[in-house]
């Protein structure tokens, strides 16, 4: 949760190309429903060394054997509705320009998209645009196999009110019970929480205390209460082993440090033991030499109404050299940033601990980062070794200049920028503030602040997420609009800083509601940290008119008017974010999440989605990963070759075929 992987997009992901471009922009290669893929290119790839190359090859095949872990944990009948539609999809003979054939193929790439039969960002289940009865006569026609009933299966689908959405953060509601993620089966909220709060008590003052619960399935069966770990040898062992091949390779070709890192996560994988975990991760932080660099794991909690059960991801990546040297400034300055941080002094880092940054290129994205990314990433998670040996940031350059490419002439700021200047600030300064928003948030944001003695860290939460990522986007927006930033040679002017005041504001309080149909709550972590910030910043200036509502022309506009100000504000509401996380003050992060983070006025969400979708442009990007080949002399390999396929269909169903090991039904 110290992670913001799942960031913001703001403008940049956006603001996707219109559909009359599409012959021009050679990044786009499919676009369904509400999503756009782009391809995403590898610069300087052909320039790494050797070991390197093959380094990265390794590594890229250990992410792409995880994929079927993150479909099983998004939803128990997910690998089985998957390999159907798979079925269907490669067998079919008939008209496959069919209404129903082409409604069944936009389900499949949005399931290959999401990983499964739910939204990747609003959690609600797929609604299938082809019939219940034309999907029981394929599955008869093509033979489909299945471990579960086709009954069964077709509930799953088709009976809206089953399964409605697969995580529910809904204040009042038995979250457990009522989301389709398959971290828990046969428990209530309750349960779980009374579970978890014993081994937590039992742990007592633990100065290391491990991540209870992150990498195992908690499963209720003849009234007795186990979990089922994520391991070889335990729950997802046929994907896990084969995950650890990859890695044994890669640790083969390896140098120190990194060798040794790679080690510590094969025992992890083999043992299970989250305090291999925590000795893999203190190495991984410690790691900043390396070129070749990556994440794999069960990492991220976001898919937990509770934030305990952590999805499967991995991240294949290299050092961006030339643009290290940003981050390399920031990493410099931590200390400072942390001492002149508008935040209870007690809840400051007396000192602060390895903390480092870089610009990465990635090479392969896989499980909950594929089709779908982070442009940015801080870990390790736990609390206790950002503390005591620190974190480690990243912001990914080739995927968000892979989203500028594609946004090229979209006409979203013409559309939803009032003024001139905020437009030519955006054009002139969008790309750098993006980009130091992202660094700032990862490489100090999430790394930044203590908790007080006595907390946990565990005590927010459903709503700890959401409240993680307020924190880590407020440290960001508070620094970017600080004079220390031209002082250190990262900004020519604060200009920079009102582009990006102006653009995440008309975000977090308009624009952003594009992505959720009409009629629904905001969910998503990002989307509600974006939405309390900027609403509760409208509120706490509304009397100077800090932030104003505009109408002209019958539309509304949202404008900054005193950036200053806003800076301020920034700054108070930072303050009480690190408050409630440092004390586990959990009544009045719930207040701030239920009063500005959830409901939408209905009439200004009917006119951004109007607005929006009149531009002919979709709201999500997906990306398809590139392709990787060795050369070899005989059994000596010499090189390694790299290739963008342009299809989305082929390459998913490329991976189904060649890194698919689970069973339907684990």
């Amino acid at each position: 949760m110290k992670k913001i992987v799942f960031v913001t997009m703001g403008i940049i992901a956006m603001a996707l190309t219109s559909c009359k471009e599409k012959a021009e922009q050679p990044w786009i290669v499919d676009r369904f429903d509400d999503v756009k893929i782009i391809r995403y290119e590898v610069p300087e790839f052909e320039n790494q060394s050797l070991n390197d190359k093959i380094l990265i090859y390794y590594l890229a095949e250990a992410a792409k054997c995880g994929r079927d872990i993150m479909f099983d944990q998004n939803f128990k009948y997910n690998l089985t509705i998957r390999r159907a539609l798979e079925k269907i999809y490669t067998s079919y003979d008939g008209n496959k320009e069919c209404p129903q054939f082409v409604a069944m193929e936009k389900y499949l790439k949005k399931m290959w998209l999401a990983n499964g039969i739910h939204h990747h960002y609003s959690n609600d289940k797929f609604k299938p645009e082809f019939s219940r009865e034309w999907f029981s006569e394929q599955w008869d026609k093509y033979g489909v196999e299945s471990q579960v009933e086709k009954d069964v299966i077709l509930e799953a689908i088709f009976n809206e009110n089953l399964y409605a959405t697969r995580l529910n953060q809904a204040k009042g509601q038995d979250v457990i019970a009522t989301s389709a993620g398959n971290y828990y089966e046969g428990l209530t909220q309750a349960e779980v929480e009374k579970f978890y709060n014993a081994m937590i008590k039992k742990a007592g003052n633990d100065p290391c205390p491990i991540s209870y619960g992150l990498n195992s399935k908690l499963v209720k069966k003849e009234g007795k209460i186990y979990e089922q770990t994520y391991k070889v040898g335990g729950m997802y062992s046929p994907a896990l082993e084969q995950v650890v091949y990859w890695l044994e390779k890669a640790q083969e070709v390896a140098e120190e440090p990194l060798k040794t890192t790679i080690g510590l996560l094969i025992k992890y994988y083999k043992s299970g033991d989250l305090r291999d975990f925590d000795a893999f991760n203190v190495s991984w932080v410690k790691d900043t030499s390396s070129n070749v660099d990556f994440v794999n794991g069960f990492t991220e909690v976001y898919g937990d109404p509770l934030g305990y059960k952590a999805s499967w991801e991995s991240v294949v990546n290299f050092r961006d050299k030339k643009a290290c040297e940003r981050t390399q400034i920031i990493s410099d300055n931590a200390q400072w940033f942390e001492d002149h941080s508008p935040i209870n002094p007690a809840y400051r880092k007396k000192e602060v601990k390895g903390v480092s940054a870089k610009v990465i290129t990635v090479a392969m994205l896989g499980g909950d980062c594929y089709p779908t990314t982070p442009i940015g990433i801080n870990l390790p998670n736990a609390d206790w070794i950002r503390k005591d040996h620190g974190s480690k940031s990243v912001t990914i350059d080739n995927i968000t200049y892979a989203y500028k490419q594609a946004a090229q002439g979209s006409g979203f700021s013409e559309e939803f920028v009032l003024r001139e200047e905020d437009r030519a600030r955006m054009k002139e300064h969008g790309k750098l503030s993006d980009d130091l928003h992202t660094d700032l948030h990862e490489c100090l944001g999430h790394g930044s602040g203590q908790l007080a003695p006595g907390t946990t860290g565990t005590e927010l939460g459903v709503y700890s997420s959401a409240l993680e990522e307020t924190r880590a986007d407020l440290f960001a927006l508070y620094y970017l609009g600080d004079k220390k930033m031209i002082e250190i040679g990262l900004i020519p002017s604060l200009d920079v800083a009102k582009a990006q005041y102006a653009s995440y504001i008309m975000n977090g309080a308009m624009t952003q509601f594009s992505r959720i149909e009409l009629g629904k709550d905001v969910e998503q972590a990002h989307m509600r940290n974006r939405k309390l910030i900027s609403e509760w910043a409208i509120d706490l200036g509304k009397e100077e008119k800090v932030i104003e509502w505009v109408v002209k022309d019958g539309k509304r506009y949202i404008v900054v008017n005193d950036f200053d100000k806003l800076r301020d504000i920034f700054g108070k509401q930072l303050c009480e974010i690190q408050r409630i996380k440092s004390e586990g003050d959990f009544e009045a992060g719930k207040a701030l999440i239920e009063k500005y983070a959830v409901k939408i006025d209905p009439e200004l969400h009917k006119e951004v989605r109007e607005r929006y979708y009149a531009l002919n442009i979709e709201p999500y990007g997906g990306f398809v990963n590139p392709e990787y080949e060795l050369v070899k002399e005989g059994d000596k390999i010499v090189d390694v070759k790299v290739s963008y396929p342009a299809n989305f269909v082929e390459q998913n169903l490329h991976y189904s075929d060649k890194y698919s090991f689970l069973p339907s039904i684990n």
